[in-house]
């Protein structure tokens, strides 16, 4: 009886043992296992950004303020007077840092980890994509980098409310796109007179640095579609020129703009018969006004010589154009002419800016 127990306890030990085992051996196992996981997940990865390892230095970045000078910037972190004006003289060619530092502009300074924290490079960043390195160790230079720029195609529609700017905006698209639209068709469409219902289709480049957007590049094509017809362009280069060309393969480019402001609205077109703000009769209007705010750049609508520039009563400040020996336009009521008898100009210059003076109700 006393054997049946013992080999019955030996037997329930063994199976106890065997258990604990057959447990024991797979948490060891995971136990290997999470140490290899572990030991994967703790290899170094160093912070990279403008070529340098940032780890290797205490890092400093932040924006400059206004009125902020690179002199003052720099002696916060230990660098000497005479070092920053050698630093000064050295970054004229490439990019003058006591001229063209401007406030609300990023800026990163990397120090030394020792215990004089004094700082070994300065990297100032003009715009999104650029920035400059100088080196402020014992070889002192200066040099220009530009940040990787990945670019994508991105396309909008849209059908005109009120404006192609507002109706962008409310696309959450760019406003830069108008500027552009608006360019392009500078030959064929006239801005200030489109129409509600009038829609829109774009193609274009949007460049991207770090997953954020810092611009809109080309307009690769667009299709505008106004009073009913449909206007295309596709940009092409050809002999190394690009341009804009319609579905027939023609240029969009025309001897005379559709207009000879950028933005703005129409405010009186041309009429036989208009009743005159001013001297309240009716009166032939053999014009265009376009209303925009004071100081607007006016743009010549076509190449030719300047042949009157002056002020008189009525027209104030006036510019009149001899674009060949048809045509001849002429720009009224400017706050200033910006051009003189005789200069020749080109399709888009600027030749004064919108104001209300002579027999204007205002700009």
């Amino acid at each position: 009886m006393n054997k049946t127990k013992i080999i019955g306890s030996i037997i329930l030990i063994i199976a106890i043992i065997g258990i604990t085992i057959s447990y024991i051996q797979p948490f060891g196992k995971n136990e290997k296992q999470k140490n290899q996981i572990n030991l994967v997940d703790s290899v170094y990865v160093p912070v990279i950004e403008y070529g340098f390892n940032l780890d290797s230095f205490t890092v400093y970045k932040n924006v400059i303020k206004p009125n902020e000078i690179i002199t003052n910037l720099l002696l916060k972190h230990h660098i000497t007077p005479n070092k920053i004006y050698q630093l000064v003289n050295l970054s004229k060619p490439i990019f003058d840092i006591e001229r063209n530092l401007k406030a609300g502009n990023k800026y990163t300074i990397l120090s030394s980890k020792d215990s004089t924290n004094k700082a070994q490079y300065f990297i100032y960043e003009p715009n999104n994509i650029d920035y400059v390195v100088f080196d402020l160790s014992d070889s002192t230079s200066v040099y220009g980098c530009k940040k990787e720029v990945t670019t994508k195609i991105q396309t909008a529609s849209g059908t005109i409310n009120s404006s192609l700017y507002q109706t962008l905006e409310n696309a959450d698209v760019s406003p830069t796109i108008a500027i552009d639209m608006a360019a392009i068709y500078a030959w064929t469409i006239d801005f200030y007179r489109i129409q509600k219902g009038d829609w829109f289709q774009v193609v274009y480049e949007e460049r991207f640095v770090d997953g954020k957007s810092v611009g809109i590049g080309k307009v690769l094509s667009a299709n505008f579609n106004h009073k009913k017809k449909d206007f295309f362009a596709c940009y092409f280069v050809q002999d190394g020129i690009g341009e804009y060309f319609d579905a027939q393969g023609n240029s969009l480019k025309r001897a005379f703009l559709k207009s000879p402001l950028k933005f703005g609205r129409l405010s009186s077109g041309f009429s036989l018969n208009r009743f005159h703000p001013v001297q309240k009769r009716n009166k032939p209007h053999l014009g265009t006004d376009y209303a925009a705010p004071k100081g607007t750049p006016i743009m010549t609508t076509g190449n030719g010589v300047v042949i009157a520039s002056a002020f008189s009563i009525f027209n104030g400040n006036y510019v009149k154009i001899r674009h060949n020996n048809t045509y001849t336009t002429q720009y009224l009521h400017m706050s200033k002419r910006a051009v003189k008898v005789g200069q020749h100009v080109l399709q888009g210059d600027i030749i004064g800016y919108v104001g209300s003076t002579g027999l204007a109700t205002g700009p």
